[in-house]
């Protein structure tokens, strides 16, 4: 096991590697317990490199042989490595290892799932597999050869050749090892093709298990689609001769990228309407057009060192984004996407974890697989094309492309290229990547002799991270409207770039009322309190009179908590309208419905001041609840009947859109009937999203025992619908049997706690529930507690980023502050504990 306290590695010592890799030949003889891997390297002496010396990372490895040039040698080996002396001209090093798949349960490098090879080598996991330099800068092109008696043997690239129980493949592209791939297994294909605007033909192929070839026409269109997106949009046209998917259970993320050979995890590429909800589908459809554009960026461009991550997840999940909202509802998806950086990313830049988008030091970069530089970095990218318009983004990303194809990249290449295609200088938007901590704007106006002006003051609170943050360049996309609701100025970006600013609107005829920050415009806190119902009955921006009703929302719920007052009559009044409006899209109107998460609703206690009460928020939340359905009990049977579905089943917006509003008008109105109307569609459900709406408003509703069983019975063969029994059991329990819930299910004989997607639905899912977590009796802390120490030494990962749930501890109460102190003292005094976990229990204690 490596040191679990290492140095910390930081930007500004970046060097390059001594030598370049001019190609790459690997060969796999395939076996369980002891595979070899036999390794030819051409090298050659960097230029640029000042440092000469000849280090290759390896761990857990079996080093049977090394060579030079045909002569055996004999390097100095260390737990993270060797070194050795090698010749100042170009040289071939050959190598033979031996490692064990079988035994690999942190799923980095080759291992096993079910019986099937294959890898994850991003970000360190290459160094599980060979002796190599295991850094993304060094790019070579590979030749691999795959010995095993699997009918399918895939790696990256094109085939070469292939007989019986040997496969050869060879990417012409050069890559650095992150991107390595290798499958081997029992597998069935899926097939289809695509032509390209170049006009080359591609072979495409989803692999999965044996009785999993029902779940794979969408995943296979989702990539078709994503591919002519790609060319539409951006210019970029696949390079390949095949495109190949596999479906592996055993898996720490969503999906990986290798080039042209993306490995995904079941769960985000199978599906059917049986066994996959509509949110299900939308996310399989995101992450395969994600991976795929990762070819472009990410993969002919990958960043220089992981401390550039940013520049090639925040550009793909940004691009990902606009197609998305091409392919369904550009607001819809919009509100999702800030409800998720909320929810996840902007507590991350408030507390412990805080790091800029481009983190200046890190310990174990698998950590910084984070929101902040996922969803933020994406916000980041947003901003700049709305600075430099539509054209002035293009010009700037056909340059990058032409400038930077195949090469390690890093930020400043990325911002130079568009202060070289727009002229803009970006010196000062920099700080985007380098200032940790979420922006706070302040908003007053004034109105005088027809002129209207807006006064904005920005302040980014300091952290250990960034103790003196500076002004940022933040747009702010503002509207104004007239006393009767008419639109009197459309949409106008203004910048603000100093600590304080004013802009001012002249000829106006009446004070209006402004609509700020305009299609959520910049990661920043709002703090501005305009009248919320009229924004919420007359905006023209839908993601600002969503944003109305989530302040009108969120108000009434604290002003519950915190003075007890009953539920405000003008969000009632303000929801039942829109959701009742059949001129706006279904699903827009159901995310008017949901209210701010209780977590959220924590954070905005303990900026206000106060001590945030886990029971009293979920206690606020379910009374609003109530008080809706009471409100709307006239409108809510004849709104659940106009949006059922009778069409056959499919997975597009307006389909989904229908169903989610239908939904959202059932969990009201199992409050009033008690789950009549939920047990009605559970009996007569026929697709995945109508069966488990309605099996979570019949647990919510106290009659879920019996339809859990029908369930499990049902489902008990299929793995990823288990996932969602397990889950939903655990999300939709009473606080105070959550804990308890979870446990259980802990304790049930499908509960395969080595499988990230189960662990991660029970657990992960429990960490979620905001009361049912921070039971008064500290029972969740140490249910959660107990799972990450048994969990680190298999799975070190999975373990570090669920110890995030820890990440607010400081905002609750001193017994609960002690209580969770206790815990993270219990994981930080484990013997052997991971490089991982440790690093991320030390910043969040010394939070």
């Amino acid at each position: 096991m490596r040191d679990a306290s290492p140095q910390t590695i930081y930007l500004k010592d970046y060097a390059p590697f001594g030598y370049v890799v001019e190609e790459v030949h690997l060969t796999f003889d395939l076996a369980p317990s002891a595979t070899r891997v036999m390794s030819r390297i051409r090298f050659a002496p960097n230029p640029d490199a000042k440092d000469t010396a000849f280090f290759l990372h390896g761990e857990n490895l079996s080093l049977i042989s090394a060579k030079i040039d045909g002569d055996a040698v004999k390097p100095t080996l260390t737990d993270t490595g060797l070194t050795c002396d090698v010749p100042n001209v170009p040289f071939t090093w050959e190598a033979e290892v031996q490692i064990d798949p079988a035994a690999n349960t942190a799923l980095e490098g080759l291992y096993q799932s079910n019986g099937m090879y294959c890898t994850q080598c991003e970000a360190e996991g290459f160094r599980k597999i060979t002796y190599y330099p295991d850094r993304p800068d060094v790019m070579s092109v590979f030749t691999v050869r795959i010995n095993g008696p699997h009918p399918v043997l895939l790696s990256n690239g094109n085939p070469v050749a292939s007989g019986d129980g040997w496969a050869e493949w060879h990417d012409p592209w050069p890559k650095p090892a992150y991107l390595f791939a290798l499958v081997a297994g029992e597998l069935v294909a899926h097939r289809d093709s695509f032509t390209t605007m170049e006009g080359r033909d591609v072979d495409l192929a989803l692999y999965v298990r044996p009785g999993d070839e029902g779940k794979c026409a969408f995943g296979m269109q989702a990539l078709k689609d994503s591919m002519k997106w790609d060319e539409d949009v951006y210019g970029r046209a696949y390079d390949l001769d095949v495109f190949n998917i596999v479906a592996v259970d055993d898996f720490n993320m969503g999906a990986m990228e290798n080039k042209g050979l993306n490995i995904f995890n079941a769960s985000a590429v199978l599906a059917s309407p049986e066994t996959s909800t509509d949110s299900n589908f939308e996310r399989i459809e995101a992450i395969i057009a994600h991976e795929y554009f990762h070819n472009w960026t990410g993969n002919r461009i990958t960043c220089r060192d992981w401390f550039q991550l940013c520049l090639k997840e925040g550009l793909t999940v940004f691009r990902d984004s606009q197609f998305t909202a091409d392919m369904r509802s550009e607001p819809v998806k919009r509100i999702s996407d800030v409800i998720v950086l909320r929810a996840h990313q902007f507590p991350e830049d408030q507390g412990p974890l805080a790091h800029p988008v481009r983190p200046e030091s890190f310990q174990e970069i698998n950590n910084f697989y984070t929101a902040t530089v996922y969803e933020k970095g994406a916000e980041v990218i947003r901003m700049l094309k709305t600075l430099v318009g539509d054209a002035g983004y293009k010009k700037a990303l056909d340059l990058y492309f032409d400038r930077h194809d195949g090469d390690a990249a890093t930020i400043e290449d990325w911002l130079q290229v568009f202060e070289d295609a727009t002229g803009r200088d970006l010196t000062q938007f920099k700080r985007w990547y380098s200032q940790a901590g979420t922006p706070r704007v302040a908003v007053t106006d004034s109105f005088e002799d027809g002129t209207y002006t807006l006064h904005f003051a920005q302040h980014t609170p300091p952290s250990a991270a960034s103790p003196k943050p500076q002004a940022q360049v933040i747009p702010i996309a503002v509207g104004l409207l007239g006393p009767d609701g008419d639109e009197v100025l459309p949409t106008h970006v203004l910048e603000l770039t100093d600590d304080s600013q004013s802009f001012s609107f002249p000829g106006l005829a009446a004070k209006p009322v402004p609509s700020i920050l305009r299609g959520f415009s910049a990661p920043v806190v709002l703090d501005h309190t305009p009248d919320h119902a009229f924004l919420l009955a007359h905006d023209t921006d839908p993601f600002n009179r969503w944003e109305a009703a989530r302040n009108l929302a969120k108000a009434s719920l604290l002003g519950t908590i915190m003075q007890g007052t009953a539920p405000d009559t003008a969000w009632l009044d303000g929801v039942a309208g829109l959701l009742t409006d059949d001129a706006l899209d279904p699903a827009y109107r159901g995310y008017v419905f949901a209210m701010p998460g209780q977590s959220q609703l924590a954070a905005d206690l303990h900026e206000a001041g106060t001590t945030p009460d886990p029971d009293a928020i979920w206690a606020s939340a379910e009374a609003h609840r109530k008080a809706l359905a009471g409100h709307m009990a006239d409108a809510l049977p004849d709104l659940y009947a106009r949006h059922q579905v009778d069409a056959p089943y499919a997975p597009d917006a307006g389909q989904a859109g229908q169903r989610a509003l239908g939904n959202t008008v059932l969990s009201l109105l199992t409050l009033l009937d008690g789950g009549e109307a939920a047990q009605a569609q559970f009996d007569s459900a026929t697709n995945m999203t109508q069966q488990l709406a309605a099996l979570a408003c019949l647990i919510r509703a106290g009659r879920g025992d019996a339809a859990l069983a029908q369930f499990e019975a049902q489902w008990k063969h299929d793995r990823l619908v288990m996932d969602k029994w397990f889950g939903l059991q655990v999300i939709e329990a009473d606080p105070d049997d959550a804990a308890d819930t979870a446990k259980a299910l802990t304790q049930h004989p499908d509960f395969n706690w080595k499988n990230p997607n189960r662990f991660r639905a029970t657990l992960g899912t429990f960490s979620a529930h905001h009361a049912g977590f921070h039971a008064k009796d500290g029972s969740g802390y140490t249910l959660l507690a107990d799972w990450l120490i048994k969990l680190d030494p298999v799975n070190p990962q999975t373990t570090a980023r669920m110890c995030s749930a820890f990440q607010t501890w400081r905002r609750y109460d001193a017994i609960r502050q002690s209580m969770i102190g206790k815990e993270l003292e219990r994981i930080a005094s484990t013997p052997n504990l991971s490089r991982d976990t440790t690093e991320m229990i030390t910043r969040i204690r010394e939070a």
